[in-house]
C-alpha cells in the first residue's frame, strides 16, 4: 500500500494554468492532484489533449466553464471534462478547493493555452 498525507508528502506548488497544486500521486496511469484557488482568481483558459480529468470541488465555490458550457459550481460536485475540452475556473468569493483526477496523468507537455 502507498499512503500519502497532505501535510506531509504533498507540497504546493504553481502551475502553468495558475492554480495551486498538491500532488497526492503521478503513477504511470493516472494522476491525483488538489488544486485551489484564492477568491476571486482564475486558472488561464487551457486544454489537455490526452487527458480526461475530473474535479471533485471539495470546498468553496466559483464557476467553471468547459468548452462553452459555463456552470457554478460548489462543494460537493463532480464534472467531467473530457480531452480537447477548453476550460477555466475562476473562484468566488471565498476560494475553492478542488481534487483533480487525470487519465492519462497530468503532464505539462499536454497542456495547451489560448
Amino acid at each position: 500500500m502507498q499512503l500519502r498525507n497532505r501535510e506531509r508528502d504533498a507540497e504546493p506548488f504553481a502551475t502553468k494554468d495558475g492554480s495551486i497544486i498538491r500532488e497526492y500521486f503521478h503513477s504511470e496511469r493516472q494522476s491525483l492532484a488538489e488544486a485551489s484557488l484564492d477568491p476571486g482568481r482564475a486558472t488561464q483558459r487551457h486544454y489537455h489533449s490526452r487527458s480526461e480529468e475530473i474535479y471533485l470541488i471539495v470546498e468553496g465555490r466559483g464557476e467553471l466553464e468547459v468548452h462553452g458550457d459555463r456552470r457554478e459550481v460548489s462543494a460537493g460536485d463532480a464534472i467531467l471534462i473530457p480531452p480537447g475540452a477548453w476550460h477555466q475556473l475562476t473562484a468566488g468569493e471565498e476560494g475553492v478547493r478542488l481534487l483533480c483526477c487525470c487519465v492519462p496523468p497530468y503532464s505539462d507537455d499536454d497542456t495547451f493555452f489560448v
